[in-house]
């Protein structure tokens, strides 16, 4: 299964960028996030192993995720029309995802984040998940990046959100 979904960020695109990488920041906008603790290698950096955590209702899902690509490497003063690039693996039980973020300047003060994502499953389980909602991984993909448009814009954390 694979989809692109995409969002206009009114923020510069450096900022945007760092605001995204920054792990302080992740439980503010990464809807049930429980843990997200590097296993090898330092947090964004390529070839970073993380073991991934997340709880939506009574679910909790855990999986690993590593980093296979950020450029540039550098966050600061990344040159005008450049693309900023973060793709990872997930792995997770029965389940396999690629993930690979754009993101690009659409203005002097805005930044497009496009998003494309994989996933190919092995469990029963997901199998059936994926064939019966397949819209729902669309769904959290762009609510994910809903949550962070409102908090790199106003400063919103998804964890004082009413559910």
């Amino acid at each position: 299964m694979k989809y692109t979904v995409s969002i206009e960020i009114s923020l510069p695109r450096e900022r945007a960028v760092q605001l995204l990488a920054d792990p302080a920041h992740m439980a503010k906008w990464l809807r049930g996030l429980v843990l997200h603790e590097p296993l090898s290698g330092v947090h964004g950096q390529v070839g970073t192993k993380s073991r991934v955590v997340l709880q939506t209702g009574k679910q909790k899902m855990e999986c690993t995720e590593t980093i296979t690509r950020r450029e540039p490497a550098d966050l600061n003063g990344i040159p005008s029309g450049s693309v900023v690039h973060f793709d990872r693996e997930i792995v997770g039980d029965g389940m396999w995802s690629a993930v690979r973020d754009r993101l690009t300047e659409a203005g002097p003060e805005t930044t497009l984040w496009v998003s494309e994502s994989e996933y190919r499953f092995s469990g029963l389980l997901m199998r059936l998940v994926a064939l019966l909602m397949p819209g729902a991984f669309r769904k959290q993909s762009l609510q994910h990046m809903q949550d962070f448009k409102a908090f790199a814009e106003q400063g919103k954390d998804v964890r004082e959100a009413k559910e």
